[in-house]
């Protein structure tokens, strides 16, 4: 007879593979609740504790870690000397073991858990028992997900046995999802710890969707997502309406998600190519709306648009004018969703959470050829108070202006040049390799309109060609990092041409 050892924590489909296991003749071995469960459901039942005659003890910490147990598993079954061992120790050998771990990423979830009560929930035995059955996988069938309980009956109903390339493929898994619980431990440690940068960096992501391709269609992608604490972020959004995310879509609505997150107010994001392109910020979200679109009626064409504010019917009917890729918002009038479902196509998102901050210990992760680079979050958009070096000074609403203008550019890609008047983006200048043709750029889309507005540059002017481009404009006020050796000619500029300029002593760059 075979035998089958079943140990679980998540219940789930556990009695129908034990009671299918049982119909082919296998033995049932388990411990504990998983045991007390299966003979609640007249299954007959082997306790572990009368194989090895040692009883469970201390609070159930020991169960299985007994020779008589783990021999059973990872003797090799085509090895004579080991059966002949097996035998010597009168010790039968276990041909499917089926596990699922303590809770332990449960047990973190809750933000009041204790730092005893999240040791007691890493598992000691069921990672063992995994691995050891994984590492003698020609000869033992594991199982980790309960997902695979059906797969492997019905290979045992129609084979016999569980073939070599499935009990591979489980093997695989098991490592896996060992290493991820593990990964989830670790990183909990190492808060606690409050080590930053340790020297073995270990990460784990579970996976959200498949996606159609990356990029570009011959990319193979797929969307990964963070196990814990996703409030606020993209993961934690609920699609109501429209075709499946794209990598491109998820790339862009990250970085619109990242602008909104500058602003309390009202605000309406709108994002191509992972650039905005349209800012408002107003007192009802219509308003918003009509800022961020006016800003850049041409380039929001097939962009995504974000707001931290209830969509209204007004402002859906709006924003089904043009061809929009995605919205998200908080909520959505009863009206406003009916009027945007109306587009099959268009991606509607629901993230109530939208305008919850980031954890405050939050990573920005790059991955490079042959490595990784990590850095603190961006979370800051001042460091110090405002510091005015020119002769003229900014009025309070020039200051209002200058820091909507400081929040839009500190998430445009660098180089990066951003006009704002009347807390709504006017022209904006991202990603280029030269500051004056960011500039150039950022006037231009904002014509006539750059006259008496303010505008914000993500690093230091070098030279001051960038301030007599601004002047001749009709800039009225500058923000700027400072700290350029050149300091002193980009001021002088200001000075002669009558702009208030001010510095933050704080750099943007975002590459």
């Amino acid at each position: 007879m075979k035998r089958a050892f079943l140990s679980v924590s998540d219940k789930t489909g556990i009695v129908e593979f034990a009671k299918g296991l049982e119909k082919h003749g296998f033995e049932i071995l388990s411990t504990g609740g998983t045991k007390k469960t299966l003979e609640e459901k007249n299954i007959k039942v082997t306790s572990v504790s009368d194989i090895t005659g040692f009883p469970e003890c201390l609070d159930g910490r020991v169960k299985t870690l007994h020779p008589k147990i783990h021999a059973g598993i990872l003797a090799l079954r085509d090895k004579k000397e080991h059966m002949d061992t097996l035998k010597e120790l009168d010790i039968e050998p276990i041909d499917i073991v089926a596990v699922n771990l303590y809770p332990f990423k449960e047990t973190i979830s809750n933000p009041e858990v204790s730092l005893e009560d999240a040791i007691e929930n890493i598992d000691i035995g069921g990672p063992t028992m995994l691995r050891a059955a994984a590492k003698n996988w020609q000869d033992v069938a594991v199982i980790t997900d309960i997902d695979d309980y059906e797969i492997v009956l019905d290979e045992i109903a129609n084979q016999g046995e569980v073939s070599r390339e499935r009990k591979f493929k489980l093997c695989a898994k098991v490592f896996e999802h060992t290493a991820a619980y593990d990964a989830l431990i670790n990183g909990y440690l190492r808060e606690k710890t409050k080590e930053k940068h340790p020297y073995h960096l270990t990460l784990t992501f579970e996976k959200q969707q498949e996606l159609r391709y990356g990029e570009n269609p011959h990319q193979d992608a797929v969307f990964y997502r963070e196990p814990l604490f996703n409030d606020g972020t993209l993961v934690d959004a609920i699609q109501l309406n429209g075709k499946e995310l794209s990598f491109n879509n998820i790339n862009d609505a990250n970085g619109a998600l990242d602008i909104l997150r500058e602003f309390e107010e009202t605000t309406v994001v709108g994002v191509k190519h992972a650039n905005p392109c349209g800012v408002g910020s107003a007192k009802n979200v219509y308003d918003a709306y009509m800022k961020a679109y006016s800003a850049d009626p041409i380039s929001i064409y097939g962009g995504i648009v974000v707001t931290n504010s209830k969509i209204d019917l007004k402002t859906a009917e709006k924003m089904t004018e043009i061809f929009l890729e995605i919205i998200i918002a908080p909520e959505y009038d009863d009206e406003a969703l009916e009027a945007l479902k109306k587009k099959k196509n268009l991606r509607v998102l629901k993230l109530k959470s939208i305008n919850m901050p980031l954890k405050s210990d939050s990573q920005d992760m790059k991955k490079v050829a042959g490595g990784l680079l990590l850095q603190d979050m961006n979370d800051n958009l001042l460091d110090k108070e405002l510091v005015c070096v020119t002769k003229r000074k900014p009025s309070e609403a020039q200051i209002e202006d200058l820091l909507f203008a400081w929040k839009v550019v500190k998430n445009t890609k660098s180089n990066g040049i951003v006009v704002a008047k009347g807390k709504k983006t006017l022209g904006i200048g991202p990603g280029q390799v030269s500051r004056i043709w960011a500039a150039e750029a950022a006037l231009e889309r904002s014509g006539e309109e750059a006259k008496d507005a303010a505008a914000a540059s993500d690093a230091f002017f070098p030279f001051s060609d960038c301030v007599e481009l601004m002047a001749k404009a009709g800039i009225s006020c500058i923000i700027q990092p400072g700290g350029s050796i050149r300091d002193k000619d980009s001021i002088k500029a200001c000075d002669e041409a009558g702009i208030a300029m001010v510095f933050t002593g704080m750099r943007h760059f975002k590459h």
